[in-house]
């Protein structure tokens, strides 16, 4: 099994890249947005890794994040979706996007990666929604009780994701863009919406 590869980054390609590990060139397939936040070529790069074996091929799927890969295991243990399908909804969403579009029961957001039918996605919700908990989603790097000594920020996040759904965004649009703003201790819900309409806007 292996756990994960580091090494130079040797090539970004459409749907994989390759790492080059004492001279062996590794071609990893990746989501599309993570493949975005990859360094410079040249750079060293660590991947979490998945190893899909299968009787005419083995494919290698690398990850940025241990959550991302943790994710990712979750999407393609729903009967239905293989691999392919999982690096599909990984490119269109992030982890927390998921996440959340899971436990809203998102069905729309979900069925918008590419190969992903509405019913796949409702499969996908009914048997991922007792395995992902809100408290990973609504989440800051830093919490308030480190910034301040203050709690809250979860709550401020949560009232104006509320509120952005009840005037029609959808549920997983007004989770990204809460994320965006930054959290201080003087900041309430009303700062928060404002922000992160404009988020919306653009």
């Amino acid at each position: 099994m292996i756990s994960y590869i580091r090494g130079e980054l040797a090539a970004i390609e459409e749907e994989k890249v390759v790492v080059d590990v004492g001279g062996i060139g590794y071609g990893l397939y990746m989501p599309g947005q993570s493949m975005g936040k990859l360094p410079a070529i040249g750079a060293e790069v660590k991947l979490h890794t998945y190893l899909n074996v299968r009787e005419d091929a083995m494919q290698l799927f690398g990850f940025l994040t241990r959550d991302d890969l943790k994710i990712f295991k979750l999407v393609i243990g729903v009967s239905g979706i293989g691999p392919k399908g999982g690096l599909s909804i990984l490119s269109k969403l992030t982890p927390d996007d998921l996440r959340f579009a899971v436990l809203s029961g998102d069905a729309k957001a979900i069925s918008a990666a590419p190969g992903i039918g509405k019913k796949t996605a409702e499969k996908l919700i009914i048997e991922l929604k007792d395995k992902l908990s809100m408290d990973d989603v609504i989440q800051n790097v830093e919490s308030v009780e480190e910034i301040s000594g203050q709690s809250g920020v979860s709550q401020i996040q949560t009232d104006a994701i509320q509120a952005l759904t009840a005037l029609g965004y959808g549920n997983t649009e007004s989770l990204r863009a809460v994320k965006q703003v930054e959290i201080t201790e003087n900041t309430d819900v009303e700062t928060v919406l404002k922000q992160a309409l404009k988020y919306m806007m653009f």
